[in-house]
């Protein structure tokens, strides 16, 4: 894992989807969030491209292993686990943009847009960050990205909003 952490504002997000939207040179029919982190930024990008049909793919890499080390590397091995994914009718033939928020190892966004190829359909990938110094894929790229970087990125929607976080107002009693 990187050292460097970087906190961004949702205004850092607006910035990042602006950049984004001028890159796309395709319309798409369809687009899949991947859970979770692909959720907001999709969503966000399929309102500024007004995009109606959205699904959602949940992806896990499972590793049955006790020790914590030999895990993280059989993790790196596992093939997919799919959770959730659209019915093979849902992306036959459609451009479908798949987003993610990070591409780090790239294994999950890669896992999905091949599946997407392989019921027919046309896959292109976009994150909001590219991180190639983690990429497994060597000189393989998302197709669309906002920035590249090599900081673990927190996002604002995963700052904790627990209910310890609420502030009573006089008005709430």
């Amino acid at each position: 894992m990187p050292t460097r952490r970087e906190v961004l504002t949702w205004e850092d997000v607006d910035k990042l989807i602006d950049h984004l939207i001028p890159q796309f040179e395709h319309e798409f029919e369809a687009m899949v969030l991947i859970t979770r982190g692909g959720i907001t930024p999709g969503g966000m990008l399929a309102e500024a491209l007004q995009i109606s049909d959205i699904f959602t793919a949940a992806v896990d890499f499972p590793a049955e292993i006790e020790n914590e080390k030999q895990r993280e590397k059989n993790r790196l091995l596992a093939w997919p686990k799919f959770l959730q994914f659209p019915d093979e009718d849902l992306v036959r033939g459609r451009r479908t943009l798949v987003v993610d928020d990070v591409w780090g190892s790239g294994r999950t966004i890669t896992a999905v847009k091949n599946r997407i190829t392989a019921q027919g359909g046309v896959a292109y990938t976009c994150v909001l960050h590219f991180n190639p110094y983690r990429s497994l894929f060597g000189t393989v790229r998302p197709d669309y990205y906002a920035a590249i970087t090599d900081a673990y990125i927190v996002y604002p929607w995963e700052i904790s909003r627990g209910t310890e976080n609420i502030l009573l107002r006089p008005s709430d009693f």
